[in-house]
Order: structure tokens, then sequence, then C-alpha cells
């Protein structure tokens, strides 16, 4: 018998699964763009994103999101975007893509915790105006 039920001599201990999304960042980014985009095989493509995240990892970072053209979401490295246009201003930014889009991430941060706060402080003066 073995003095210790939690652990086996004679079966090996199970080595620690690898955590394949260790170090990613996802920062929510909403907008319609479309890119030139160079593939790995140096292919140059124009597609049409509907954004929805903005994904920072180890060396790489992704802009996914739903490419209309093509069907289904997809996600694409931010160095191999060669041009970008806003859909909604239709800037066309060809140098300092991952800049702008972090800014706007940022500016859509702040605009929701905005929003947020502002709901919030609404509900409270409307629970207020009930209780009184």
């Amino acid at each position: 018998m073995n003095d210790n039920l939690f652990f086996d001599l004679e079966r090996p201990a199970k080595a620690a699964p690898e955590r394949a999304a260790a170090g990613w960042r996802t920062l929510p980014l909403e907008g319609r763009f479309d890119l030139v985009y160079e593939d790995a095989a140096g292919a140059w493509s124009n597609r049409s994103l509907d954004a929805r995240e903005l994904r920072l990892g180890p060396g790489r970072t992704l802009l996914g999101g739903i490419d209309t053209r093509r069907g289904g979401y997809r996600g694409f490295r931010v160095d191999r975007i060669r041009r970008l246009v806003d859909g909604a201003t239709g800037e066309r930014i060809e140098t300092g893509i991952l800049d702008r889009l972090l800014a706007r991430a940022e500016a859509q941060r702040r605009a929701d915790a905005l929003r947020i706060r502002r709901q919030a402080r609404a509900r409270r003066k409307a629970a207020v105006a009930a209780v009184a």
C-alpha cells in the first residue's frame, strides 16, 4: 500500500499543458476598414474588414474581424498591412498603421467608459427620484 495516496511511483507525472495564449492582450476595436494586405507568400490582396479586436502578442499584432469579401472571421498581421483606409472617414494610412489602430482602440475604450459612467449616474439618479 502507498503511504501517499496522491503520489504514484509507478505512473509518471503528467506534463503541464502549454499555454498557447500566454502573453496575448486583446483590445476591443470597432470600425470598417479596407486593407491592402501582403500574405506570407508575398501576394497582395484587397480586403474589406468589419473590425472587432486588436490582439497584441509576443512578436506580432493582429487586427481581427469579419472579412466581408471572403466571409468569416479573419486575423491580419498588422505588420503585413500595406494600406489601411478608414471606412467612416475615408482616411488613407500607409505608415504608422499600428499606432493609429492603438490610438483608435484607446479612444473607443475611453468613450465606452464615459458612456458607462453616464448610464450608471442616470440610473442612480432615477433610483433616488423613485424613492423620493
